[in-house]
C-alpha cells in the first residue's frame, strides 16, 4: 500500500543514498540503472507512483527517457536530478513534463518535501479528473477498481449492455457500488456525455413521486406555482438511473411501465403526453422476484426492467480489490482534507482483509475516511480503525488458513507457577515459560469442543477460523470432535 518510488540512476552509490531517503519516509524504493530499464519497469505493469530521474546516463539520455516516460505514463510524475544544472536544462526538463528539478546533491529534507508536494498535486489532479468525469457522464469501466475475478463478469456484462439501449437492472447489497456501475454503463454507451439523472426512489415523498418523475404543469395541484419538467425530461437523450426502484408505490409502477413501453410520459395536469428518449437503468437491493410473489411489485414491470440483470458481488467476495480500494480512498481523502497519508501497515491491511464488511464498499470508504482523520503518523494503523479492531471474518476459510492466537503472557507469581493461574488453557508451563504454540493450539481447540458441545460451526466462529481449517486442526491434533460440554 505504500507509494513506490522508482530511482533511475546509473550510479549505484546515488541509488543507495536516494533509497535511504525514500525508505525513511515509508515509501518503497525500486531501482533502474538506465533509461531503458526504467521504461521496462513502467511497461511491465509495475505500480510506480513517482520517478526520480538522473539526466546524465549512458545509453538513453535522461531527456529522451523523460519524453518516453511522459508519453507512456503521463500520470506518473517525474522529479529530475542532475549534477549539471544550467537554466536551459531546467527549462527543457520542465517543458518536457518534469514535476520538479534538483541539482545534486539534494538534501533529504528538500527531496522529502518535493515528494510529498508531487503526491499531493497528483491526488488533487486525480480527484479533479474523477469529479469531471462523473459530472460529464464520461466515467467508464476503466475508471473502476474491478480486478477481482468476481467483478470481471460485472464489467463484461456492463460493457455488452452499454452497446444497446436495453433496460438494465443492477442487483446487489446496499453499498456495493450499483450507482458506479450504472455510471460506467452510461459512460461506455453512445449516450456518454449526455445527461445522466439519478433518482433515489426510496427517498421520494410518496405524494410527490409522480411530479418528481414525470413533471407537472403550473397550477396542477396546490403549491404548483411553476411548471416542472420532471426527471424523465431532464434525462431526455441520456440515461435515467432509478436507484432502489423496488420502493416505488404501486400506482407509480403502472405509469413507469407505460413510459418504458411507449416512450412517453404524462406530466401531472398536462393535456397531452410528452415523448421522451431515455435509457433506463434501475437498481435494487431487494429481491424483486419475491416482491412480485407477494404482490408488492408489478410482475409486468419486473419483466420489463429485468431484461438484462447485472449482479454486483459484495465486498467480501471481491477482497482482491480491497488493497487498491483502500489506496484509492486514501488518495481521495488526502486531496480533500490536506492530509499526507502514504498507505497502511501490513498489520492493518490484514485487519481490513479479515473483516466481513457488511456495509460493503461504502462502509470501507467511510472507515478509511475516519482513519485518515484519526491517523497521527504517515501510515494507517490498526488503532485508526477502532470499530473493527479484533473482529474477524465469519466465512469459510481456505485450507491453508492458520489459527491465529493472540495471548497476553501472565507473569509468574511468587507463590506458584503461572500455569496454575492463566485460565483453562495454559499458556505458560510450571517454570513460567511460554509453552509451544502447537500445544496451546491443541488445548484451546479441545477446550472449545467441550465448551460448545462439539458444534463445529460455532467453534469455528468463536475461534475466528473457517470450518475446513478447524476440521484439519482436529485431525492433526487427534482430537474427538464429538465431545460433549463438560461441567
Amino acid at each position: 500500500m505504500a507509494k513506490t518510488i522508482l530511482i533511475v540512476d546509473d550510479d549505484p552509490t546515488q541509488r543507495r543514498l536516494l533509497q535511504a531517503v525514500v525508505e525513511k519516509q515509508n515509501f518503497i524504493a525500486a531501482h533502474a540503472d538506465s533509461g531503458e530499464a526504467a521504461l521496462d519497469a513502467l511497461g511491465n505493469g509495475g505500480n510506480i507512483d513517482i520517478i526520480l530521474l538522473d539526466l546524465v546516463m549512458p545509453g538513453m539520455g535522461g531527456m529522451k527517457a523523460l519524453a518516453e516516460m511522459k508519453a507512456r505514463a503521463p500520470h506518473v510524475p517525474v522529479i529530475v536530478l542532475t549534477g549539471q544544472g544550467g537554466i536551459d536544462t531546467v527549462v527543457k526538463a520542465m517543458q518536457a513534463g518534469a514535476a520538479d528539478f534538483f541539482v545534486k546533491p539534494v538534501s533529504p529534507e528538500r527531496l522529502t518535501v518535493s515528494l510529498r508536494n508531487v503526491m499531493k498535486v497528483g491526488e488533487l489532479q486525480g480527484e479533479v479528473v474523477r469529479l469531471r468525469k462523473t459530472a460529464s457522464g464520461a466515467l467508464c469501466f476503466g475508471d473502476m477498481i474491478a480486478d477481482a475475478p468476481a467483478m470481471r463478469q460485472v464489467v463484461r456484462l456492463g460493457e455488452r449492455g452499454a452497446k444497446s439501449n436495453i433496460p438494465i437492472l443492477v442487483l446487489g447489497d446496499s453499498g456495493v457500488g450499483k450507482e458506479l456501475v450504472a455510471q460506467a454503463i452510461h459512460g461506455a454507451s453512445a449516450r456518454s456525455g449526455k445527461p445522466m439523472i439519478t433518482v433515489n426512489c426510496g427517498a421520494l415523498p410518496e405524494n410527490l413521486v409522480e411530479s418528481i418523475l414525470f413533471g407537472h404543469e403550473k397550477g396542477a395541484f396546490t403549491g404548483a406555482i411553476d411548471k416542472h419538467m420532471g426527471k424523465f425530461r431532464e434525462a431526455n437523450g441520456g440515461t435515467l438511473f432509478l436507484d432502489e426502484v423496488g420502493d416505488l408505490p404501486q400506482d407509480i409502477q403502472v405509469k413507469l411501465l407505460r413510459a418504458l413501453q411507449e416512450g412517453e410520459i404524462d406530466p401531472v395536469g398536462a393535456k397531452r403526453s410528452v415523448k421522451v428518449d431515455v435509457r433506463i437503468i434501475s437498481a435494487t437491493n431487494r429481491d424483486l422476484a419475491e416482491d412480485v410473489a407477494t404482490g408488492k411489485f408489478r410482475e409486468d414491470l419486473f419483466y420489463r426492467l429485468n431484461v438484462f440483470p447485472i449482479d454486483v458481488p459484495p465486498l467480501q467476495d471481491r477482497m482482491e480489490d480491497l488493497p487498491e480500494l483502500v489506496r484509492h480512498f486514501i488518495g481521495r481523502f488526502n486531496a480533500q482534507e490536506g492530509m499526507h497519508i502514504t498507505g497502511v501497515t501490513a498489520q492493518t491491511m490484514s485487519l481490513l482483509k479479515g473483516f466481513n464488511w457488511p456495509g460493503n464498499v461504502r462502509q470501507l470508504e467511510n472507515a478509511v475516511f475516519r482513519a485518515v482523520i484519526l491517523c497521527e503518523g504517515t501510515e494507517l494503523e490498526a488503532q485508526d480503525f477502532p470499530h473493527i479492531s479484533g473482529v474477524t471474518r465469519d466465512i469459510e476459510a481456505d485450507d491453508d488458513e492458520e489459527l491465529a492466537l493472540v495471548v497476553e503472557p501472565v507473569a509468574a507469581q511468587p507463590d506458584g507457577p503461572a500455569s496454575d493461574r492463566d485460565g483453562p488453557v495454559h499458556i505458560t508451563n510450571t517454570a513460567g515459560h511460554i509453552r509451544a504454540l502447537e500445544a496451546i493450539e491443541r488445548d484451546l481447540i479441545e477446550f472449545a469442543i467441550g465448551a460448545y458441545a462439539g458444534h463445529m460451526s460455532e467453534i469455528a466462529r468463536r475461534l475466528g477460523i473457517g470450518r475446513s481449517t478447524l476440521y484439519r486442526k482436529v485431525r492433526e491434533h487427534d482430537l474427538d470432535a464429538k465431545a460433549s460440554k463438560t461441567g
